[in-house]
C-alpha cells in the first residue's frame, strides 16, 4: 500500500481503538502482572495445557524426531487460531486501515515495508508463529510484494519473536548477564534491523542489475 494509499483511507474510532487494543495483546507490556491487566496478554488469554502428572503435559517427556515434532507443531494450533480470531475483528472493525495510516511513516523509512503490515511487526516481538502467519495472509491478499515480503521475512528471521524468547529461553543466563534484559532487546532488535536493510540493499541492486540486463536484451 502507498504512502497515498493509506492517507486516502478514512478510519473510524473503532478502528483506532480495535488496533490499539490488538497491538497491547501482541506487545506482551502485560505478560508480568498478575491482576485484572494480565487480561490484555495474548498469551496469558492463549492459556497452556493442563498436566497429566505433574510437570507432563499431553506431549509428554524425552520425545524426539517427527513424532515429538508433530505433536509440538498440534500446540501451536490454539493460539494461532486464537490469534487470527483476533486479528479478523479487529479488520472487520477497520484496524488493518488504521495500522496502515499509523505504521506506514514508521515503517517505511526503517524497513520499507507499507503500514498495513504493522499487526504482524507487532506480533513478531512475541509470537513469530502468528506474525509468519499474518505475513503469509498479507501477500496472498496482494496487500504486499514478494520484495516486501522477504524484508520483512529477514527481520522477522533473526532473533525471532525476541521479546518472548529472551524473556523465557534465556532467562538462565540473564543472571549472569552483564547487561539488563531492556538493553539485550534492544541490541536484539538494532541487529534485525540492520540484517532486514542489508537484504533491502541487496534487493535493490539486484533487481536494477535486472531491469539494466532486460533493457539491454531489448
Amino acid at each position: 500500500m502507498s504512502n497515498k494509499d493509506s492517507k486516502e483511507l478514512k478510519v473510524t474510532w473503532k478502528g483506532y481503538v480495535s488496533l490499539a487494543v490488538l497491538v497491547i495483546l501482541f506487545s506482551g507490556i502485560f505478560s508480568s502482572s498478575d491482576n485484572f491487566l494480565a487480561a490484555f496478554d495474548f498469551s496469558k488469554l492463549s492459556g497452556s495445557f493442563g498436566e497429566i502428572v505433574e510437570g507432563v503435559t499431553f506431549t509428554g517427556k524425552g520425545g524426539s524426531g517427527a513424532k515429538d515434532g508433530f505433536l509440538t507443531a498440534l500446540t501451536l494450533i490454539p493460539s494461532v487460531c486464537f490469534a487470527l480470531g483476533l486479528i479478523n475483528v479487529v479488520e472487520y472493525l477497520g484496524g488493518m486501515e488504521a495500522a496502515a495510516k499509523i505504521f506506514n511513516p514508521l515503517l517505511k523509512p526503517i524497513l520499507g515495508i507499507p503500514g498495513i503490515t504493522g499487526i504482524a511487526f507487532v506480533s513478531s516481538f512475541t509470537s513469530s508463529d502468528v506474525a509468519s502467519v499474518m505475513t503469509r495472509d498479507l501477500y496472498d491478499e496482494g496487500l504486499i510484494t514478494d520484495d516486501e515480503r522477504t524484508i520483512f521475512v529477514s527481520y522477522q528471521y533473526a532473533a525471532s519473536a525476541v521479546i518472548l524468547n529472551t524473556i523465557n529461553l534465556m532467562s538462565p543466563l540473564l543472571a549472569i548477564a552483564p547487561l539488563a534484559i531492556g538493553p539485550i532487546i534492544l541490541v536484539q532488535f538494532f541487529c534485525k534491523l540492520v540484517g532486514a536493510n542489508i537484504v533491502r540493499i541487496y534487493l535493490k541492486f539486484y533487481n536494477r542489475k535486472n531491469k539494466n540486463l532486460n533493457e539491454g536484451v531489448a
